[in-house]
C-alpha cells in the first residue's frame, strides 16, 4: 500500500483527549526548531471522520506546526482498524 502525502488544514484535525494528555512542551519546542530549519520531514497520520480528520500519530509535530503559526500540516490518510 502506498500512502499519499497531502496537506490538511490544521483546524480540521481533531486530537482525542487521551492523546492530548501525552503532550510534552519540550518536545514541541525542539520539533518547532527543527521544522524551522528543515521543514516538516515526517507527515502526521490521520484517519477520516466525516468532515474532519482524527489524529492517529504525530501530536508533537502537529503542535509544533501550530506553534510556528502554520495553518496546514503534511499528513498521510490511514484507515481505522476493525476490531
Amino acid at each position: 500500500m502506498v500512502l499519499k502525502r497531502q496537506m490538511l488544514a490544521i483546524q480540521d484535525v481533531y486530537v482525542p483527549v487521551t492523546r492530548r494528555q501525552t503532550l510534552d512542551r519540550q518536545k514541541v519546542d525542539a520539533l518547532a526548531e527543527c521544522i524551522l530549519i528543515k521543514g516538516q520531514e515526517a507527515p502526521i497520520l490521520v484517519r477520516p471522520d466525516g468532515n474532519r480528520f482524527v489524529l492517529v500519530e504525530g501530536l508533537h509535530r502537529l503542535e509544533a506546526c501550530k506553534a510556528l503559526g502554520e495553518t496546514t500540516v503534511a499528513a498521510y490518510l490511514v484507515q481505522a482498524r476493525n476490531h
